[in-house]
């Protein structure tokens, strides 16, 4: 019998605007996904979509519906069913990541263990996860350092003409280890008036500094030595890694531009082999969709796991990063539950 699907729009609200280099809101549509098998069993995932990568929760919907008559019959078969949604749909990264998300909770369920537990993890390893701390004015943002004031690291959206204003607030504020996030915002010069900049306030490493298609540019950029380079916007998938890795010291998962659970693991394996550091973001998400990224981060170097954290109304109960600390759920599958 194949899976029954059942989908309902959620919208979130962040405690603060969340503005980046390129804007930004306070309310964010997501798709809670629901994928229930003839025992009623149901496993769950969340679509995140980004307007930068062309989805919203109508186009996700859309997608969902064209996905829906080709469910895996058994949800055991992730590969090939992973495999057809991107054949189906390979513009949909976040329609497809939560129905990935609603098998592999779906077959933790039924084998009654936790996904980190299926992929042989130990949770202890997960990193500490960073707090974003969104473009405002300086003094706002000064004000939001001090309200994350039970996180340990920070990450400082910047990619405006004020950065160094800003880096000041903040280093005026705290003196706790920071990273920063320009999310494509700065020209070649910019960029590389910044790099000593961020060196002298302490900033760990910096995310992607230019657009991402200008490989040549951040790749020049890291041959100045003077912090990591991290890309985000510009390593979508798998096969984007070879790609990058002569030109950043590490990438950026985010399961709602790669598009499923397997491919975020592929995306590991193939940064290791190049010798690259690899960390995991996310959107403006609840915890569900947190809680996905999450059962992966044993793997990973870093993480920016916040976007529940962002919300003044998340709707379920999962991964948490209390003080920073990602915590894995050990009930079975994803082990998200509804408030």
């Amino acid at each position: 019998m194949p899976l029954r699907l059942g989908t309902q729009v959620i919208t979130l609200k962040t405690r603060h605007p969340f503005v980046i280099a390129r804007g930004g809101s306070s309310d964010y549509r997501v798709v809670w996904v629901r994928l229930a098998d003839a025992d009623g069993v149901e496993g769950w995932g969340e679509a995140d979509p980004s307007a930068y990568y062309g989805e919203t929760a109508d186009t996700v919907l859309a997608a969902l519906g064209k996905l829906e008559p080709h469910l895996p019959a058994d949800p055991f078969d992730l590969e090939q069913a992973e495999a057809r949604f991107a054949q189906l749909a390979p513009n949909s990264a976040a329609a497809r990541a939560a129905l990935s998300a609603a098998l592999h909770d779906l077959v933790g369920k039924r084998l009654g263990q936790p996904l980190w537990r299926l992929w042989g993890l130990d949770p202890a390893r997960a990193p500490r996860s960073s707090f974003t701390i969104a473009l405002d004015t300086p003094e706002r943002m000064r004000e939001k350092v001090i309200e994350a004031s039970s996180y340990p690291i920070l990450k400082i959206k910047l990619g405006t003409d004020r950065d160094e204003e800003i880096l000041k607030a903040i280093r005026d504020a705290t003196d706790k280890p920071i990273r920063v996030d320009a999310n494509a915002g700065w020209t070649r010069e910019r960029a590389f008036r910044m790099l000593p900049v961020l060196r002298d306030f302490g900033v760990e490493f910096v995310e992607q500094p230019l657009p991402p298609r200008d490989l040549e540019g951040i790749a020049a950029l890291r041959r100045q030595g003077v912090l990591p380079v991290i890309v985000d916007e510009s390593c979508v998938v798998a096969t984007d890694v070879p790609r990058v890795a002569g030109a950043a010291d590490g990438i950026n998962i985010k399961l709602a531009k790669c598009g499923s659970l397997r491919e975020a693991l592929r995306m590991v394996a193939a940064a290791r082999a190049q010798g690259m550091l690899v960390m995991v973001g996310c959107m403006i998400e609840s915890s569900l969709g947190i809680t996905a990224a999450a059962h992966f981060t044993p793997l990973l170097d870093a993480a920016d796991l916040d976007g529940a954290a962002l919300t003044v109304n998340d709707p379920f109960r999962g991964a948490t990063i209390e003080g920073g600390q990602i915590c894995l759920p050990t009930e079975p599958g994803l082990g998200v539950r509804r408030r």
